[in-house]
């Protein structure tokens, strides 16, 4: 008798599960009309503007809906498409229809039944079911002779912790591979618009998309503060676990917890934990070694966190205590960063920056005597490199968009990032902080997290997860 009484609940429960629908909250519809209405002005009243979103997740991964499609309607559905129209301008989202077996097991998915509750959430003006686009493109003007111009992005799309420099590079080494057939998806994309409407010529979405995002918004640059809280959080925590015999992997084990506990979907990029001259190569990610006395270890992680990341970068002895030498290499690193923040602001460029600190660097050396000549030999190539300007951050970690060579704009977050290389030693000395320009000047976002001799060595002293919950020796035998 009681499993009557229970089934009529659990059945409840269940409806009440698929009846809940999920959608972004850090965005106001009118940040999103407002973006899609930036698109609206720059391709003009003879185009129209359409945008692919992910496919399903393969697998048991969890679905991630594309940058792109997320930046300009928050939705999270899989097999979505968006419509702007600049003759008419009006906005519409193509769904896939609802798939009941497919909500008992993970909840309600927004779908094209939905369309009254969409409209209000994302401020589109239509929702349809994906099978009416290809009307819908012919009424765009494919009957009269003068066809409009259809603007999609040709840019590779990001999905979660990759950039569209890897992303690019990982095209290359596919075409590159004689067997292997695959071609991008903005390719097959573009190669399905042409085989059904011939008539439209294809325009590039992305430099548009460029450059909206490279201005960040205030409700962007609170979930990118966020994002390196949240990835400073977890290189303290990594600093504090760290000692002799401590695997590479387990820092990495430390930060996916906090990480994880602050809300993150996951991480912005592969961590980069090296210990030893495995920091040597800039994108380490095998994490397979045990961390040794005397060695300094490098990380480079964040989190993707509401589809925004960052990019913080420290290094610190394994041993809790920097050595002569280490503390002289280390202390130019930390001076290279401070004089590069000391001239951001708005209206300069890049290359007047790093001049003007280059100038300061080269003031700072002098008198100071090296350990070795090739560390000095080190200090004045680092002086000379360019690369300490880094990349703009934001949905991604190698964020699109340009600010080298540009002046500076309020709202422009990029990454500042001091290096030197000693090949002879394969040592590898490195912090990454990111920048964020503001009205007045620049904001490091990643000022708390320890980066001063005193500041680091105190913070490895202290206790982290891994002493109080150590791994334990794991056996095949019971």
């Amino acid at each position: 008798m009681r499993f009557l009484f229970i089934l009529p609940f659990l059945f409840l429960n269940q409806l009440q599960a698929q009846n809940k629908h999920h959608y972004q909250t850090d965005f106001s519809v009118d940040n999103f009309v407002e973006r899609r209405n930036t698109i609206f002005n720059a391709i003009g009243d003879n185009a129209v503007a359409l945008i692919q979103g992910a496919g399903s997740a393969p697998g048991f991964k969890v679905f991630r809906q594309t940058n792109t499609f997320y930046y300009l309607t928050g939705l999270e559905t899989d097999h979505a498409y968006l419509l702007l129209n600049g003759k008419n301008k009006q906005t519409t989202l193509y769904l896939p229809h609802r798939d009941e077996g497919r909500e008992k097991g993970q909840g309600k998915i927004l779908s094209a039944e939905d369309k009254d509750l969409v409209i209000e959430l994302t401020g589109v003006d239509n929702v349809k079911g994906y099978e009416f686009l290809s009307a819908d493109l012919v009424r765009t003007g494919l009957i009269k002779s003068d066809a409009p111009l259809l603007y999609t992005p040709l840019s590779p799309a990001e999905t979660g912790n990759d950039s569209r420099d890897e992303l690019l590079y990982g095209q290359a080494r596919t075409t590159a591979d004689p067997w292997d057939a695959s071609m991008a998806k903005e390719a097959m994309f573009v190669q399905k618009i042409k085989s059904q409407f011939p008539q439209f010529k294809i325009q590039d979405l992305s430099p548009i998309l460029d450059n909206m995002r490279l201005i960040k918004s205030k409700e962007e640059i609170d979930l990118i503060r966020k994002a390196t809280k949240i990835a400073g959080l977890a290189i303290i925590e990594a600093m504090k676990s760290t000692e002799p015999g401590v695997f590479e992997y387990q820092l990495d084990a430390v930060a996916k917890y906090i990480f994880y506990v602050h809300g993150s979907q996951g991480d912005g990029y592969s961590s980069i934990i090296g210990g030893g001259t495995n920091a040597f190569m800039g994108h380490y990610f095998h994490k397979t070694d045990k961390l040794k006395s005397g060695d300094l270890v490098l990380m480079d992680y964040a989190p993707d966190y509401k589809y925004y990341t960052s990019d913080v970068t420290r290094i610190w002895p394994v041993n809790g205590k920097f050595d002569k030498a280490q503390k002289e290499l280390y202390n130019f690193i930390v001076a290279y960063r401070d004089a590069l923040f000391k001239y951001i602001k708005p209206g300069v460029t890049s290359d007047e920056v790093l001049d003007r600190a280059a100038a300061d660097m080269k003031e700072y050396i002098k008198g100071k005597t090296f350990v070795k000549p090739h560390y000095l030999k080190a200090v004045q190539e680092g002086i000379k490199f360019r690369g300490h300007f880094q990349h703009p951050v934001g949905m991604a970690v190698h964020d699109v968009g340009n600010v080298r060579k540009v002046p500076l704009k309020p709202g422009m977050v990029f990454t500042i990032d001091p290096m030197i290389w000693i090949p002879e030693e394969r040592l590898y000395i490195r912090i990454e902080d990111v920048a964020l320009v503001t009205k007045d000047g620049v904001e490091n976002l990643s000022a708390f997290v320890p980066s001063s001799l005193k500041d680091v060595e105190k913070t490895i002293a202290e206790k982290g997860i891994m002493e109080f919950n150590p791994p334990v020796e794991l056996s095949s035998k019971n």
